[in-house]
């Protein structure tokens, strides 16, 4: 007769109960995951993040087979084609989604984040602003990838580190060399791209990097991250991705997520929050696409985008590896 309360070999023998092995997230469960392992991407993030490399391939492409674009001439100085020999209205610098949307675009991206943050049900209280842990997590996020954009574009304890750049790489404002040699103190003062313009001059000489391709990836970069999560438990899908606890533990990521309240295969529709979300994203992409195919160099573009996935990875993915620092974040 077999143990009651244990299972019976094939020699007859009574084995010991099984233990429960505990939540599937134990050490003894999960391999252990090297430093490198915690900080790369999810599949779906990976996806996700290969969107901007593309888009900048295939709009670059699309200048070389479009036969008017390929025609036009092309203004390095300018960094586009000249406004009367443009090959579309796209390629014009005063297009209204060029003035309206890109060149104030962060306000865009802000205004579709806490959108976000304020309606959808998942990150507190709709239509009340509660400081609920999501929240406030979420705005540290914003606080660090808004502070990336402007010691880059608006101010680093003086011009932006764009700026700097230019001139570190050798560029000037070919007003501030004419008032130089004139003797004047004047020309000293102009040291960024938006007063070189303004005073009439020209900024040249050195190695810029394109801030629109920097604004649109950084942005919209940081709206999918933030509603990823949400689409993801929409879906259905699963964050194939391991974490390491504070005191050490492994667990996965959806484990995680259910713990500090995200939505983990919620059920429900996506709000309008995050359509507004999607749409600042889908505006950027097709503007990235424009950018890519009429303005800036590849050096130019490619270093924007490099310095975009700095601030995305140093916000969303570096701080894995270090369980405090993502625990606050």
């Amino acid at each position: 007769m077999s143990s009651p309360s244990g299972i019976t070999r094939r020699n007859g023998t009574a084995s010991s109960p099984k233990k429960d092995s505990g939540p599937v997230d134990s050490d003894s469960e999960l391999p252990q995951p090297t430093p490198l392992s915690l900080i790369i991407p999810s599949p779906l993030e990976a996806l996700l993040l290969a969107i901007y490399p593309s888009t900048l391939l295939l709009g670059s492409l699309f200048s070389l087979l479009n036969p008017p674009a390929r025609a036009a001439p092309y203004s390095a100085l300018s960094q586009s084609h000249p406004p009367d020999l443009a090959p579309s209205y796209f390629a014009q610098k005063r297009n209204l989604f060029n003035t309206l949307f890109v060149k104030v675009g962060w306000f865009w991206t802000t205004l579709a984040f806490f959108l976000f943050l304020i309606l959808h049900p998942f990150t507190g209280p709709p239509r009340k602003w509660v400081a609920t842990p999501r929240r406030l997590r979420a705005v540290i996020r914003w606080g660090l990838v808004t502070g990336w954009w402007v010691i880059w574009t608006q101010w680093a304890f003086g011009p932006g580190l764009i700026d700097r750049g230019f001139r570190l790489t050798g560029g000037a404002c070919d007003y501030l060399q004419a008032t130089e040699n004139e003797g004047s103190s004047k020309g000293r003062e102009i040291l960024t791209a938006a007063a070189c313009k303004l005073s009439g001059g020209q900024w040249k000489g050195g190695q810029d990097i394109s801030g629109h391709v920097f604004l649109l990836t950084l942005g919209s970069a940081f709206l999918a991250l933030e509603v990823l999560p949400v689409i993801r438990g929409y879906a259905g899908l699963r964050e194939q991705r391991i974490v390491k606890g504070r005191e050490g533990d492994l667990k996965k990521a959806e484990v995680v997520a259910s713990e500090i309240g995200e939505p983990v295969g919620a059920e429900g529709e996506v709000v309008n929050a995050v359509g507004g979300a999607l749409v600042v994203f889908a505006l950027s992409w097709f503007m990235l696409f424009m950018t890519a195919a009429y303005f800036h160099t590849w050096a130019e573009k490619f270093t924007g985008l490099v310095v975009a996935f700095v601030g995305v990875g140093g916000v969303y993915f570096l701080p894995r590896a270090w369980p405090a620092f993502y625990d606050i974040i």
